[in-house]
């Protein structure tokens, strides 16, 4: 009877399609005196952390002084700010979320005269793609297969946390749905109930007019 031992590759491949969803790695432009926000939602008690750069064109010289963002990284309601730096070409950043929903990113590009573009390299991870699977290995020196297998086994658990979360959404959302769409039923009951009723004193007092005038 054969065994099956698939090839580290392919757990690899497993292993990066799952977190490619937890890590948003992205490239974007930026003009001076422009702000660019990206949101990511993350639920509270997890672990975001992430780090960004300005690209220079030119390798072989450095980057000028003027070439700076400042970056805010807040929950949606801006209660709690993770995150603030001002005037950098680099920086990085690590925070557990206080609240649950969508923290922003939001980048502002040093004002410049002329207008210059700027280029930025922004990588942010959340839930278990922050773990240092590296740095476990070797503090534990365990094989590469024992590894491969912990970081599904987390992937896993975080993906199940993940569609617990979204269905306690999707059910809030059903709620939220049922509940206006009764309001709206008798908001629509009173609209009509008022249309009558001035429908019905219109009818009365034309009825009224017309007796007055011995027309009727």
């Amino acid at each position: 009877m054969l065994g099956l031992n698939p090839p580290p590759h392919l757990l690899l491949l497993l292993i990066i399609g799952l977190f490619s969803y937890l890590v948003q790695s992205l490239r974007f432009e930026l003009q001076s005196g422009q702000v660019k926000c990206i949101a990511e939602d993350i639920r509270s008690n997890s672990m975001a952390v992430g780090n960004y750069n300005i690209t220079n064109p030119h390798v072989d010289q450095p980057l000028p002084n003027s070439h700076t963002v400042t970056l805010r990284v807040s929950s949606q309601s801006g209660n709690n700010v993770y995150h603030h730096n001002e005037r950098v070409q680099s920086g990085q950043f690590a925070f557990v979320a206080v609240e649950t929903g969508n923290h922003i990113a939001c980048f502002w590009a040093t004002n410049h005269k002329p207008q210059i573009t700027l280029t930025v390299d922004f990588n942010w991870r959340t839930g278990v793609a922050t773990r240092h699977w590296s740095n476990i290995a070797k503090k534990s020196h365990i094989d590469a297969m024992v590894q491969e297998l912990q970081i599904l086994q987390e992937v896993v658990s975080f993906i199940s946390e993940e569609m617990i979360y979204l269905r306690k959404q999707e059910q809030e959302l059903e709620l939220r749905n049922w509940t206006t769409n009764s309001r709206m039923f008798w908001l629509s009951l009173l609209s009509l109930f008022v249309c009558m009723s001035v429908a019905g004193l219109q009818l009365w007092h034309l009825k009224t007019f017309f007796e007055k005038k011995k027309i009727l």
